[in-house]
């Protein structure tokens, strides 16, 4: 899951991007309206967490911007304007959430999570496939009854695999779906946690790469086709590409304020 953070108090959107970055979510972050329209513009993602009350642009017409173009991105307004009349308001804007500060991070989380759920195609809790299960309420996987015990990253990119039911994810999708705006989708970024998470996984392999298109969880475990190496190479070098099969990027908080700390552990716009 990919988000974006529209908030101008620093500390605050410091603290909301760490969390949410533990808990295995891409986070981009803009301090002003005009800022967030563009990463927008140019960037697919699954929720904006949106303060009203932005320098610039105000929050409120990010929130029309977003509806009138009819992004699929779910809009969780957090602000301090805490009125019965100011929750109506902002729903009626388009929202899909309204959140006010002060908030629990642990809440925030929950209505995050669930934003995200309406942008995909609901799933079953736990997921299972090819001898993996994965828990995405828990953050836990595991591969025939053995616990996994996997970075952030690591999880993030098996759980997309996953989800993707056995279809090819692009090197691309993965960049735009796990790692922040600044990952260069010509890094080796995806080929070294794919890497990391295929020794974790153990035999037989089960992450399949197809050449020059991306990688897919193996409908049997067994081992590499013959080209999967080279095409893990092939891959990273042409990870810009967008390829038939790639579908994650068709998607064509001011005031002080307190918070808990993080703990550490579709419906169609019309």
């Amino acid at each position: 899951m990919r988000v974006l953070l529209v908030e101008d108090e620093e500390f605050l959107a410091e603290m909301v991007a760490d969390g949410l970055r533990r808990d295995a979510i891409a986070v981009d972050v803009a301090s002003d309206g005009a800022e967030g329209l563009r990463k927008l513009r140019f960037g697919a993602y699954d929720v904006l967490v949106l303060d009203r009350d932005l320098p610039g642009v105000h929050g409120d017409e990010v929130c029309r911007r977003v509806v009138e173009q009819r992004l699929l991105t779910r809009v969780l307004m957090l602000t301090a304007a805490g009125t019965v009349r100011d929750r109506v308001a902002g729903l009626g804007l388009g929202a899909d959430d309204y959140l006010t500060k002060p908030f629990a991070y642990d809440e925030l989380l929950a209505r995050v999570l669930a934003l995200g759920r309406r942008v995909h195609p609901a799933l079953p809790p736990v997921i299972e496939r090819a001898g993996l299960v994965m828990d995405g309420a828990r953050r836990q996987a595991s591969r025939d009854g053995r616990y996994l015990s996997l970075s952030r990253k690591e999880f993030a990119v098996l759980e997309v695999l996953m989800r993707a039911d056995g279809a090819v994810v692009s090197g691309e999708d993965l960049i735009e779906q796990v790692w922040e705006e600044d990952t260069s989708y010509r890094t080796n970024a995806v080929r070294v946690t794919l890497s990391k998470l295929r020794t974790k996984l153990g035999e037989p392999q089960v992450v399949e790469t197809v050449p020059g298109v991306g990688y897919r969880i193996a409908d049997v475990p067994g081992d590499r086709s013959p080209n999967a190496a080279a095409g893990d190479q092939a891959l990273n070098s042409t990870a810009g590409e967008r390829t038939p099969n790639s579908t994650a990027g068709e998607r064509t908080p001011n005031s002080a304020s307190r918070v808990q700390a993080p703990n550490s552990a579709s419906r169609d716009r019309s």
